[in-house]
């Protein structure tokens, strides 16, 4: 990893960005479901219901939901009946999801404090892993890609839904006046809080482009390795698996 890495627009040290995003997600972490609503016009419902579908989690499997602390997507898997081990470096975000699980009536998930960097669990443990909307708040996004291989049993497969750039022509100027202009609008009146959400913003720009996001899956160790852009990419999935 290099001496510095994005926050946002910024280039900060690995320690400062860690901090920073801990910081964000502390403070947005109540008001999730609304920043995601802003972000994404509220679409991000459809695109996690795709995202679930395509995982295809079976009875009996064991899935890692890495970043997926306020439950969105452990709550889709978990009607499948595969067991979810639910995972977030963020306290505070566990906290919410472990909340809205209760008022589900879903005792069945486990919560845990992790950092996708460095996972305690053992090798070759789960089927699946999923990580939504998370991987670009990682600090070394390869480390934590290598370690989701580590994870996965043989056979296992990755599936990451995440921020892109749109290839349709004229949308992505569209969007990027939204997201830049409003967005933090939308989250200085909903949560008293326009940096974070500014933030949120930013980093979706410095993400890597799908092309370049597939080629550090395959050098984490997967094959097969796939992505399916949405709406041209503004979001997409991508996949592999371990063999």
């Amino acid at each position: 990893m290099s001496d510095t890495v994005s926050f946002g627009y910024q280039d900060v040290s690995p320690e400062e960005k860690t901090a920073r995003v801990g910081g964000v997600f502390t403070n947005v972490a109540a008001k999730y479901d609304l920043m995601n609503d802003a972000m994404s016009g509220g679409m991000h419902r459809l695109w996690k219901d795709r995202f679930v579908a395509k995982l295809k989690p079976r009875e009996g499997e064991q899935i890692l939901d890495m970043a997926g602390g306020t439950g969105d997507i452990a709550f889709r898997i978990a009607r499948s009946g595969a067991s979810v081990t639910v995972a977030d470096i963020n306290p505070a975000m566990l906290e919410v999801g472990m909340d809205r699980a209760a008022k589900r009536g879903l005792d069945g998930l486990v919560w845990t404090e992790a950092n996708a960097e460095t996972l305690q669990f053992p090798d070759r443990f789960f089927d699946g892993y999923t990580i939504a909307f998370g991987i670009r708040n990682v600090t070394d996004i390869p480390a934590a890609l290598r370690e989701a291989h580590r994870v996965l049993k043989r056979g296992g497969r990755f599936f990451c839904l995440e921020f892109s750039t749109t290839e349709w022509p004229g949308f992505g100027d569209v969007y990027d006046a939204y997201s830049h202009k409003l967005v933090p609008q939308i989250g200085k009146l909903l949560a008293n809080d326009a940096d974070s959400y500014r933030y949120l913003i930013e980093s979706i720009r410095r993400f890597p482009k799908m092309p370049e996001f597939k080629a550090m899956i395959a050098e984490a160790g997967f094959v097969q390795v796939r992505v399916e852009p949405i709406m041209g990419g503004l979001v997409a999935i991508h996949s592999g698996w371990k063999i």
